[in-house]
């Protein structure tokens, strides 16, 4: 069945999608219904706000990504911003821009997604905006959450000596996307008989389609006592966000190659599409895994706690930022994160 969203107009849509909507968290006094959203925090809070906008077809392809699927990444992405400066999303607000190619049914399926997202994680949806768009589905969304006053952390605050710490494993979304677009390719051929056969790498898959915001290693990081000096979490890949913290720290780095944490089947999947793995791993992204800092002295704590891995230290700004190969060779680290503008500049010439 499809219901054309003509039938209920923008606000009947809005009113649809958010009728059942019921706020938990005590900072937020009042939200869908009114021209803005109420919201309460205590003086001895900092209020942190993140947004994220997403394109079809240029963050997300709806040949292989279901609804549900985009809705709960959509909604991840942003709360995971908030976990990297040491703080807990509590609020969001979404924003669509919707071709007439999508129903009724369609935005239930990705607000399903957006909702099992926030309860997952404890979030209010407090607002947002529809409107028709002329190029797909844009997707805005912004996450209000919030820090402990002196204990949000940036990305400046690496010092020399400090211990460079990964939480999960890196390169597995990226793996997961080559997954997905291989298998569009083979479809595109037109064998309609042809089906996905994608056993074996679900991980893969559900890290790229459904990622998930560290809040455990937040939570674990306080059981401990342990206060990063930086921290950032990994959305353009483990190279690229060095780079920014210690572009904004004013330091250097040693990373090392075989202290990078990869999961077998990621391995495996390098492997068959005769792809280096450590380059998977530095520069693929999406991972949402969270990179920080954390002071020499926090060495013993860090070692132990489950989940993180040390991958390296700050060094002086003069001795720059470097790979460490597993034969002990050095490389410059170099950002290779995604850039839309520079593959649109380079399609033009």
């Amino acid at each position: 069945m499809r219901t054309e969203i003509a039938t209920l107009g923008e606000f009947g849509l809005i009113h649809h999608l958010t009728e059942s909507i019921k706020l938990k968290n005590e900072s937020s006094r009042y939200g869908v219904g009114d021209d803005a959203a109420v919201l309460s925090y205590s003086a001895e809070k900092e209020v942190l706000v993140t947004t994220d906008l997403l394109m079809e077809g240029v963050h997300f392809d709806l040949v292989y990504v279901p609804l549900k699927h985009l809705g709960y990444k959509s909604a991840v992405v942003n709360f995971s911003d908030i976990y990297a400066m040491n703080g807990t999303p509590k609020q969001i607000t979404v924003s669509l821009g919707i071709s007439k190619r999508f129903s009724i049914e369609d935005m239930e399926e990705l607000y399903t997604g957006i909702r099992l997202a926030c309860e997952e994680y404890d979030v209010d949806i407090v607002g947002g905006d529809t409107s028709a768009s002329y190029t797909g589905l844009t997707i805005s969304i912004t996450c209000i959450g919030e820090g402990e006053k002196g204990k949000v952390v940036y990305r400046n605050g690496a010092r020399v000596t400090d211990l460079i710490c990964v939480s999960g494993n890196l390169g597995a979304a990226y793996m997961g996307l080559q997954l997905l677009e291989r298998e569009k390719a083979v479809l595109k051929g037109g064998d309609k008989d042809l089906q996905p056969d994608f056993s074996g790498k679900e991980y893969l898959l559900e890290r790229q389609l459904k990622p998930e915001a560290r809040r455990d290693i937040i939570q674990k990081l306080a059981e401990e006592g342990i206060q990063p000096t930086s921290m950032m979490d990994i959305s353009d890949g483990l190279s690229s966000e060095l780079l920014h913290i210690c572009t904004q720290s004013k330091v250097g780095c040693r990373v090392y190659e075989e202290h990078i944490p990869i999961d077998y089947q990621t391995a495996v999947m390098a492997e068959e599409f005769n792809m280096n793995l450590s380059t998977c791993a530095l520069n693929g992204g999406e991972d949402y895994e969270l990179l920080f800092t954390v002071p020499i002295a926090d060495h013993e704590k860090v070692t132990e706690m489950e989940g993180v891995k040390l991958i390296g230290h700050i060094t002086k700004p003069e001795l720059g930022c470097a790979l460490i190969t597993r034969d002990g060779q050095e490389f410059e680290l170099k950002a290779q994160g995604w850039n839309p503008l520079k593959e649109e500049e380079a399609e033009k010439a």
